[in-house]
């Protein structure tokens, strides 16, 4: 039997403006994970809840979309802030925390990132996923143990993924793997996408594709990691000049950028979303734009690795989508990398007002899901994914402001703290801030950060 619910909102974001008294009714949605829940009805200038509706009181945003994330890198919080050093320093501690991953330990440490997630209003995340095999580079008995490991978490944490399979082949422009890389590596993009096709779609998960970069996949094999993505119409992401030192590297191996690479071997495009884009040329910035390839920032792990301020302004006028993800999940808070891209973009520029809140909200919720293979997610409206995200607007941070002005107050003064309820498929999954299918978010962390310290 079909299942319907209503929900009223105490006021809403409807993509442009904040809405008061909005009546949203959810069919179809089911007590797994990610179910197929759409909104069937939006009713504006409802001013009291109808009866037996969910009353969400604050500020209603569509779910918000991480569009990248490395869930294991969490288990570096703090660690990796002690001392200094650069991108370089910081990956060496990164790859000790690899090496010990497991699926079942890899399981509970995503299932708990995936449930802080939900806790500061995510509903879809972009995972990253490069550790594939046993320590020493074997395969599992299933080849896809680790994937599906986090596939798992994702429905035990109540929010969809979309497992972006990562071809990783050389330390680097042909290169063997390093005695840490072994597990990420399949050998081949061909091997890559012998085991990637085992992966399937499901309620909560879709399968994309990802290069980790140009330093990590050959360019003669580029075009298969492109071609395997076209051919099922998925998502395909690539860290993109992140770092000076592989622009040099790839200027030194093939004589162009790596944008100029990529283009020149078929990965640019409308499907197709570039991680960081940071150090570019103005070539670089008209490729990017001129072929729709979009751009997702993660402002705070590039602060907080030093790496530098992208192009973000000048790569949306070239046509280039933008969305925002939490990467190496320094912190969890997509308000935050919503704020941190217009904020960083004021002090490089010394002028204010970049991205209109609507903006940098889209960027967070509609465009993420668009990066992501989800284009039915994202909004509050008819036809929709019934997945939606409640901001309350009463805290020491959020109160004051006329509610009218509530995707101000989000955007430039919220943070995940202020999150009360957070709704997938028409379901709670964060209720009055508390998660309603992991009890103890903190203590699941604690645990399964401690068992790759031990």
């Amino acid at each position: 039997m079909q299942v319907t619910q209503t929900y009223w909102l105490e006021h809403a974001w409807l993509d442009t403006h904040v809405e008061p008294g909005v009546a949203v009714t959810v069919s179809g949605g089911g007590s797994a994970a990610g179910a197929d829940g759409r909104v069937t009805d939006v009713r504006t200038g409802v001013d009291a809840p109808p009866p037996g509706a969910e009353i969400l009181r604050g500020l209603t945003l569509p779910g918000l979309a991480n569009a990248h994330s490395h869930a294991f890198h969490r288990a570096l919080r703090g660690t990796v802030q002690v001392g200094s050093g650069t991108f370089w320093t910081w990956r060496e501690i990164m790859y000790s925390f690899a090496d010990r991953l497991t699926p079942e330990t890899y399981h509970a440490l995503a299932r708990a990132v995936y449930a802080e997630m939900a806790l500061a209003g995510v509903t879809a995340v972009g995972e990253f996923h490069y550790v594939h095999h046993a320590h020493d580079g074997t395969p599992y008995t299933d080849p896809n143990a680790m994937g599906e490991a986090l596939i798992a978490a994702a429905a035990d944490a109540g929010i969809r993924v979309t497992l972006l399979d990562t071809a990783y082949l050389s330390s680097g422009f042909g290169q063997p793997p390093n005695p840490h890389q072994r597990r990420f590596s399949d050998g081949t993009a061909d091997a890559w996408a012998e085991r990637c096709s085992l992966l399937k779609d499901r309620d909560h998960a879709r399968i994309g594709a990802a290069i980790h970069s140009v330093r990590a996949v050959p360019a003669g094999q580029l075009a298969t990691v492109a071609r395997w993505a076209e051919e099922r119409r998925a998502p395909l992401h690539v860290h993109l000049s992140e770092q000076t030192a592989e622009n040099e590297a790839c200027l030194a191996a093939h004589g162009r950028t790596p944008t100029r690479l990529l283009a020149d071997h078929g990965v640019l495009g409308p499907r197709t979303t570039g991680v960081h884009n940071t150090h570019l040329t103005d070539e670089d910035i008209a490729l990017i734009g001129g072929t729709g390839t979009g751009t997702c920032m993660c402002p705070t792990t590039e602060r907080d690795l030093a790496d530098g301020i992208g192009p973000a302004v000048a790569l949306q006028r070239a046509g280039s989508p933008l969305s925002l993800g939490s990467d190496s999940h320094a912190v969890i808070d997509l308000l935050e990398e919503a704020r941190a891209m217009e904020l960083n973009e004021r002090l490089r520029t010394r002028t204010r007002g970049h991205w209109t809140a609507a903006a940098l909200l889209r960027a967070a919720s509609a465009d993420g899901h668009a990066a992501l293979g989800w284009d039915d997610a994202g909004t509050i409206e008819t036809g929709a994914l019934a997945d939606f995200t409640t901001i309350a607007l009463d805290t020491v941070r959020t109160a004051g402001p006329v509610p009218r002005l509530g995707a101000e107050t989000a955007v430039f003064a919220a943070t995940g703290a202020d999150v009360r309820h957070t709704v997938v498929a028409g379901r709670h999954v964060v209720r009055d801030g508390a998660h309603t299918l992991v009890p103890d978010v903190p203590a699941a962390l604690a645990n399964a950060v401690q068992a790759l310290r031990s």
